[in-house]
């Protein structure tokens, strides 16, 4: 079984102009990444390598190792903060390289050898002061303070005829290590890098790795001939990687493979609280626990501890590096199951599934998290990032989109009420929802497919059937089998009950008419019918009721207009006898109006008393 492999760690190369290498094939991708093959020869001096900064971050996640003599491999090169670094460390800043006087100031105390019109001197350096120049009191000239062996005091003029050497072999390393970190500075666009290995044989070793690349495009040309219409693609591609190809083999790849940038290089500092001061110690680690692990390439011996907060890896070989300059090392490798998928999520709207694979932590304790670049056996197969994953966690980890296949997804919504009953008073239905989702795929021309679709899990919903399995808490997952160039469908028909509960006491005649029109059992519709007919004759009755009140306030008004006027004109007309015979008829009206809206609310009683009686 191929074994799919699996490097954490930062790995500093960049896509350089090489000049101890050679690049032997390239792959240009419309990632805006090309991968690059190289060889080169390494010895116990191992390889420099200049390297283009802005090329860095891609090869920090991406560089590739074979070493036939299976070492070791570290990667050195000056950091991003690598001339203030080398400086902090040094006891002169860089200005003190480019002035004589500031550099003896600054070393004061340093041994050395000072010849002056050949008479040589030894000693400890005292600093410097303005002197007047011998023969000639209005110039300044500068003097060096000397400490002998024996402890004399000496003043040396400073000036072009007097050599000053440095006989210490630490400070010649220092100022050698400063002028180094300033030439570094002055060519801010590269980065030297040493690769080395605990392997110090003379072998030729092959270097693989992605860097930044535009992308290459393409010219259609079409023709029409005799024998149809001929298609033809120009390829337009450009060499940016530094150095020249000869006699490459070049690869064109195109896709929707995603090519994440990572900040691999640049310093990334996190925000941290203040501790309040230690009062007592520490308690002491736990004891490491060391792993062996089946590896393709030696790693660097490592020791593992887990603790409930963390996990560590701890370099079991003492580490040699210089202030300001970077490490890198491969430190665990462990061999995997392949479990790639072509997986569609539902409800993303996408027109194509992605290329994802299904990974789970096999360590004992927590996997580091980081950026994930992925080889096929056709070359750079896309980036994906990794979560720190607790012991046996999983992940699905998506790095391309799979454009052969095409997918489109359906929805209908419907609902019906399926139950319902009257419960004092109260109307308690069951509405039946269902959503009704279809994917519909069709496949790659060239090859077969196992397409994973995963449907969005909804609390309190029901799925029928066993073509849906769960996946996690969230997901519902389906696999298709896809055949080359086929159309294929699945389906799921999701269902949801709800409850709703209406107090019908005192609904109205149209909303016991809706209600009425969507129960399903007879008995219930038959119920709200009867409540509707009872509750349309009280609406009636009430309307009369208030006519007949209304019709009562005008006659009282007529009465009491009649009543004043025969009152003012105190005669016995016949049109006084004509009003007072009218204020006698209104009052059988009045008495009449009053049964009648008495025998109403006695009705209305009667009606109020069947609604109570027929909803309970």
């Amino acid at each position: 079984m191929r074994k799919a492999v699996v490097i954490f760690g930062a790995l500093l190369l960049a896509g350089p102009s090489f000049a101890e290498t050679s690049i032997r094939a390239v792959t240009l991708s419309t990632a805006g990444v090309a991968m690059i093959a190289a060889t080169g020869a390494m010895d116990a001096d191992g390889l420099t390598l200049p390297i283009r900064r802005a090329d860095i971050d891609d090869f920090l996640k991406s560089l590739r190792l074979s070493d036939p003599a299976s070492g070791v491999p570290a990667l050195t090169l000056t950091g991003p903060g690598g001339l203030n670094d080398t400086f902090a460390a040094l006891p002169f800043g860089p200005d003190a390289l480019s002035d004589l006087r500031a550099l003896l100031d600054a070393m004061t105390g340093a041994p050395v050898t000072v010849t002056r019109r050949g008479i040589v001197q030894d000693g400890a350096l005292m600093g410097t002061r303005d002197v007047t120049c011998a023969g000639d009191g209005a110039k300044a000239c500068v003097a060096l303070a000397l400490r002998g062996p024996d402890g004399t005091l000496r003043q040396i003029g400073l000036d072009e005829g007097t050599e000053v050497a440095f006989t210490d072999p630490a400070d010649r390393a220092a100022m050698d290590r400063g002028l180094a970190a300033l030439r570094g500075a002055a060519r801010a666009d590269q980065l030297q890098v040493r690769l080395t290995s605990t392997a110090t044989e003379t072998r030729d070793v092959t270097l693989g790795w992605l860097q930044p690349a535009p992308v290459w495009k393409t010219a259609w040309r079409a023709e029409e001939t005799a024998a149809g219409l001929v298609l033809t693609g120009w390829a337009v591609i450009e060499n940016t990687s530094g150095q020249d190809w000869d006699q490459i083999d070049l690869t064109l790849a195109t896709g929707a493979v995603q090519a994440l940038e990572a900040q691999l290089y640049d310093r990334v500092t996190a925000a941290r609280k203040l501790a309040a001061p230690m009062l007592e110690a520490a308690p002491a680690p736990m004891m490491a626990r060391a792993m062996a692990f089946e590896s393709a390439m030696d790693m660097a011996p490592v020791t593992m501890d887990n603790s409930d907060s963390f996990s560590s890896f701890t370099l079991t070989t003492p580490v040699t590096l210089a202030a300001g300059d970077v490490l890198s090392l491969p430190f665990l490798q462990q061999t995997l199951p392949d479990a790639r998928l072509t997986l569609y999520r539902g409800g993303s709207g996408d027109a194509h599934p992605s290329i994802a694979l299904d990974f789970e932590n096999p360590l004992p304790l927590r996997l580091p998290s980081g950026v994930l670049t992925l080889y096929a056996a056709q070359g750079h197969a896309g980036d994906a990032m990794v979560p720190e994953l607790a012991s046996g966690a999983p992940a699905r980890l998506e790095f391309a989109t799979d454009s052969a296949v095409s997918v489109r997804e359906d929805r209908s919504d419907d609902s019906r009420m399926v139950g319902a009953r009257i419960v004092d008073g109260v109307l308690v239905t069951e509405e039946r929802l269902e959503a009704r989702t279809t994917y519909r795929l069709q496949g790659a021309a060239d090859s077969a497919r196992v397409v994973t679709i995963l449907h969005p899990a909804r609390s309190g919903w029901q799925v029928a059937g066993d073509d849906w399995q769960a996946d996690g808490l969230d997901h519902l997952r389906r696999d298709v089998t896809l055949a080359a160039g086929a159309t294929a469908s699945a389906e799921i028909v999701e269902t949801y009950v709800s409850g709703t509960r209406i107090a019908l006491l005192d609904m109205d005649t149209a909303t016991l008419a809706y209600w009425a029109g969507r129960v399903p059992d007879d008995a219930t519709r038959a119920t709200l019918t009867r409540l509707q007919d009872l509750r349309a004759q009280i609406m009636a009755l009430q309307d009369a009721r208030l006519r007949l009140t209304t019709d009562e306030a005008t006659l009282i008004a007529d009465q009491e207009r009649l009543v004043s006027l025969i009152v003012q004109l105190g005669d016995d007309s016949a049109a006084n006898s004509d009003r007072r015979a009218r204020v006698d008829a209104i009052d059988a009206e009045i008495a009449s109006n009053r049964a009648a809206r008495a025998q109403a609310d006695q009705d209305l009683t009667a009606l109020q008393d069947q609604i109570r009686a027929l909803l309970r």
